[in-house]
């Protein structure tokens, strides 16, 4: 995988974590801040810092990935990503959102900003090559969408305990600026870990991937994601239910299984704080 592919990689691995899950019926102001730990085949590849802030009703979620070990001496690769947006009952409303990965062989800029659920204006620096086979992405593949990052915002059902299985079963309309996919959710089970800050249950989701539009159709890489069963995140429920919070993501890659695992992690609800690390 050339740097600046592996730097976009780890980015998008990165930009998952955001997942600061208000409870809009109770809100209150709650902050989040973590660093998490990437690994691929077995080795330590990147690490992203993820703030994310939320007045029960507004987010802002700021990224910064960066890869270390083994990857770190290939190349200077890093990112950036941000997103904002409002929270309203279930839905998630997105209405900007940014990102930057570079490395000393190349970079690119996205930016765009959404409105009701669509996306408003785009603009890819430089801008991608065109390929015959990219599958057209539409008028309708823009609409009722969120961007990557605030695709890992769970807003808790209401309705539902914590850790119900209905807290997994949905799916989640992305496009990142240049291509349309799903994430289809379902849930995988329940597990107990123990974690400084944090004993007690986890709720599994398991995920695929659906590709749409923007995609270069027939692709040996986007055939092995929607093949791909070996995707899920641990979600531990805080605050009485209220946060959501993604202890571990776990995703097969054609070059071993990735693994995004939290070692310091803070959330602070109105005098509630809550710390895990391993």
């Amino acid at each position: 995988m050339r740097a600046p592919r592996l730097a976009s990689a780890l980015l998008a691995a990165a930009m998952a974590l955001g997942t600061l899950v208000p409870n809009a019926a109770q809100a209150r102001g709650s902050t989040f801040d973590a660093t998490y730990g990437i690994w691929l085949a077995g080795f330590p590849v990147g690490e992203a810092d993820v703030t994310s802030s939320s007045d029960g009703r507004r987010y802002q979620i700021e990224v910064q990935a960066r890869l270390v070990g083994l990857a770190g001496l290939v190349t200077d690769g890093r990112g950036a990503a941000t997103a904002t947006g409002r929270v309203d009952g279930e839905r998630v409303a997105p209405a900007s959102f940014a990102v930057n990965s570079a490395s000393s062989r190349a970079s690119r800029t996205v930016r765009m900003g959404l409105s009701g659920g669509s996306v408003s204006a785009v603009e890819i620096l430089p801008p991608l090559p065109e390929h015959p086979d990219r599958v057209p992405v539409r008028a309708a593949h823009r609409r009722g969408v969120v961007d990557p990052v605030s695709a890992f915002l769970f807003p808790a059902r209401n309705r539902l305990a914590a850790t119900d299985p209905g807290q997994c079963e949905r799916t989640i309309p992305v496009f990142d600026g240049a291509s349309r996919f799903d994430i289809v959710l379902s849930y995988g089970g329940e597990r107990t870990i123990e974690k400084p800050g944090y004993s007690g249950p986890v709720l599994v989701c398991n995920a695929r991937f659906r590709a749409v539009s923007g995609h270069r159709e027939g692709r040996e890489a986007v055939r092995f994601m929607e093949d791909n069963r070996d995707m899920a995140v641990w979600l531990a429920p805080l605050e009485e239910g209220r946060v959501l919070l993604p202890m571990r993501i776990e995703v097969r890659t054609q070059i071993g299984m990735s693994i995004i695992e939290a070692s310091r992690v803070s959330i602070d609800g109105g005098g509630v704080a809550r710390r895990a690390s391993n």
